[in-house]
């Protein structure tokens, strides 16, 4: 009989490869594409697809949206998960759940890379949501003997990610420049890095997260940071567009062989540094699950300069 999967989030980047993933596995998969704050919606989901393994991917992912309206992105990113554990509780007392949980639970002050015992402090109201959803998870497990676990993510990017995170912007702007569309990017502190890894790849590592035989927590993450100027500096060459940088801070830029600026800071986008840069120690993961990223940083910037590119020719 077919494993019978429940996903929330099921049209976004991560529901994308991991429906892929596991059609090709052999389940009978279920989206959810309704409203997570609507209760009655949850029921009929659950009571429609009685899940043998739940994964909880809808959120309110856009930190600048989680911060405008906290008490919406609370009802999203921790009350509707724990009402989807429940009721999935009720239609299968032996469910399996995972919850994609962020890299934004932690404190800025723990030194990198963060394992899974690092300090939390959320700076940030889609944190705060989301730290509460894991913490309530983990009660549940340890007191109630529940299957739930939670995937912390590090940054996880492809050619579905959205057009308003950093790196899509990167590439599908870079692209528009290279043919004539647009002439420059904007962006905000060049210097500032992250742990970027591929969405695929990260998407696997949660379906092995409830594969296990015992439920946990844990960290995904490639374990390697890398600025936003590499970022552009990858994409660039993959477009086969030649830049050299110039100046410092807000006064850095990108030009061209002809001299043309191509890449500037934005005074309103620029942020300090960080005391330390936001990098996961995946040492767990490797050594119980035997996961480790398959796509290195190259590959996911080409991967997603070359799709960019294609894209933005229908756009012309």
């Amino acid at each position: 009989m077919k494993k019978r999967a429940l996903i929330t989030g099921v049209t976004g980047q991560d529901g994308y490869y991991l429906s892929k993933l596991l059609n090709e596995k052999g389940y009978e998969i279920f989206g959810f594409t309704d409203d997570l704050g609507d209760e009655n919606a949850i029921i009929r989901a659950v009571e429609k697809s009685r899940p043998d393994e739940v994964y909880n991917l809808g959120a309110i992912s856009d930190l600048g949206s989680a911060t405008k309206d906290p008490e919406h992105t609370m009802k999203i990113n921790y009350e509707a998960p724990i009402k989807l554990l429940n009721e999935s509780r009720k239609a299968n007392p032996n469910v399996r759940f995972c919850q994609a949980s962020s890299a934004e639970i932690f404190s800025r002050e723990n030194p990198a890379p963060q394992g899974e015992n690092a300090i939390y402090g959320p700076t940030n109201s889609y944190g705060v949501a989301k730290l509460k959803a894991q913490q309530e998870i983990k009660r549940q497990r340890e007191e109630e003997a529940v299957f739930g676990c939670s995937a912390i993510f590090y940054n996880h990017e492809s050619p579905k990610r959205g057009e308003r995170f950093v790196t899509r912007k990167i590439t599908l702007t870079l692209a528009k420049i290279k043919l004539g569309m647009v002439s420059q990017l904007e962006l905000g502190n060049l210097s500032a890095k992250r742990d970027w890894g591929f969405a695929g790849d990260y998407m696997e590592a949660m379906w092995m997260i409830l594969q296990q035989t015992k439920p946990d927590d844990y960290i995904i993450s490639t374990g390697i940071a890398h600025s936003v100027r590499d970022f552009v500096t990858i994409a660039a060459q993959y477009l086969d567009m030649t830049i050299a940088w110039e100046g410092e801070g807000e006064n850095e830029v990108a030009k061209n062989k002809s001299g043309e600026i191509v890449v500037k800071v934005r005074p309103e986008f620029y942020r300090p540094l960080e005391k330390h840069p936001v990098i996961g120690n995946n040492a767990k993961a490797r050594r119980v699950l035997g996961w480790k990223p398959r796509t290195s940083f190259e590959d996911l910037v080409r991967l997603m300069a070359e799709k960019d590119l294609e894209y933005a020719k229908t756009l012309k």
